[in-house]
């Protein structure tokens, strides 16, 4: 019995999510980027995660930083435009998180006695 509880341990520490990533408003940013392979303006990013200017700076800049983003700026009828893209290496590092919380899920919901018949469903 002790063979089994010491092989469970730190089985919920969940070591590998990355703390960058791992945040609601950079989630909503880095997946609102993912189904944009173009980029987003700042504006539009702003919208889509209901984020304040300084709030969506604040995560540009931490993700930015950790090479997950590119910021660019350039002129659109004479008016400053800043247009926001997943690197490819923020790209293989989100899905790969995305991977992982998929996994975290799945266990989640394969231990109980309720299992959903289509997937995931809120409590």
């Amino acid at each position: 019995m002790n063979a089994k509880i010491e092989d469970d341990t730190g089985r919920f520490a969940f070591g590998g999510l990355d703390r960058v990533l791992h945040e609601k408003a950079r989630l909503g940013i880095l997946s609102s980027l993912l189904s944009h392979r173009r980029g987003l303006s700042f504006n539009k990013l702003r919208d889509l995660c209901s984020l304040t200017d300084g709030n969506l700076s604040r995560h540009l800049t931490t993700l930015q930083e950790a090479g997950l983003i590119a910021v660019g700026k350039s002129l659109k009828e004479k008016r400053s435009l800043t247009l926001v893209e997943l690197t490819p290496d923020g790209k293989e590092r989100f899905l790969g998180y995305l991977s992982l919380l998929e996994g975290i899920v799945s266990g989640a919901l394969a231990n109980t006695e309720a299992k959903p018949e289509l997937g995931w469903k809120p409590a």
